[in-house]
């Protein structure tokens, strides 16, 4: 039986229930909170979390996947908090949300390095905590995949291949990144059924969108409300379009 880590521990996959593919608990600027704590405060973050949590309960959620990883502010103990005080299942990430940069520590070390940190967060747990990471994060936007970025890709590559678990890229269509950084993950052994790109879903496009799924990844299409990339009848005119195509079994919305 199939089991899926959550932040209060592995549940059977069939428990997993109505689940949202992508949404993040809380985001913040990590570096920022940390030098100017006075800026957030984190009894009302955790209380709008929570209230979020529970209207989307009400509406028969029962399991989150939060993507929020290094640079986004990855807290496993608030989210553990969320889903207790909710009793919503959240799933945890590892990996590196970065467009273009990353500190000189990463720098300074290779890819194999990197995808060792990403596995003790399956493998151990995160933060020093025993909630361990069910999925991996890489992302590239606007500044397309430069080397930076390539090399987190190939490390979040090497930890799926090394522990079994699926990937989650951030992508930007509008950027064309998508079909690079599948290339950067089929080149380091990763099977494509391992693989979501998320935000795919920004473009109408069929003819970016197909092929990609012609390679058998899954694609996000899940910024539904987010009217400044795409409005919601092209989402939903887009979607119905790959339902009519054959790939419903491929679209995470």
């Amino acid at each position: 039986m199939a089991e899926v880590e959550t932040v209060t521990g592995p549940v059977p996959a069939e428990q997993l229930g109505l689940t949202l593919v992508h949404e993040h608990v809380r985001f913040r600027d990590e570096a920022v909170a940390e030098q100017w704590p006075h800026l957030y405060d984190r009894d009302a973050e955790l209380a709008a979390a929570v209230e979020a949590v529970n209207a989307a309960k009400a509406h028969g959620v029962r399991t989150i996947c939060d993507p929020t990883a290094m640079f986004g502010g990855r807290d496993v103990r608030f989210m553990r908090e969320v889903s207790e005080r909710t009793g919503v299942q959240i799933v945890a990430c590892t990996g590196i949300y970065t467009y273009d940069h990353l500190p000189m520590f990463f720098r300074t070390r290779d890819v194999d390095a990197i995808a060792e940190l990403f596995v003790r967060d399956i493998s151990e747990g995160i933060q020093g905590t025993d909630i361990k990471a069910a999925f991996i994060k890489c992302a590239a936007d606007e500044p397309g995949v430069n080397e930076n970025v390539e090399k987190i890709h190939r490390a979040a590559a090497r930890a799926s291949r090394a522990t079994g678990v699926p990937i989650m890229a951030h992508t930007r269509p509008a950027s064309n990144t998508g079909p690079r950084q599948l290339e950067i993950l089929l080149e380091e052994g990763v099977a494509p059924e391992k693989v979501q790109l998320a935000h795919t879903g920004d473009s109408d496009d069929l003819g970016y969108i197909v092929p990609l799924l012609e390679q058998g990844v899954y694609v996000g299409l899940d910024r539904y409300g987010l009217e400044m990339f795409l409005p919601l009848e092209r989402r939903n005119e887009t979607l119905l379009a790959l339902v009519e195509r054959g790939y419903v079994d491929r679209l995470l919305v």
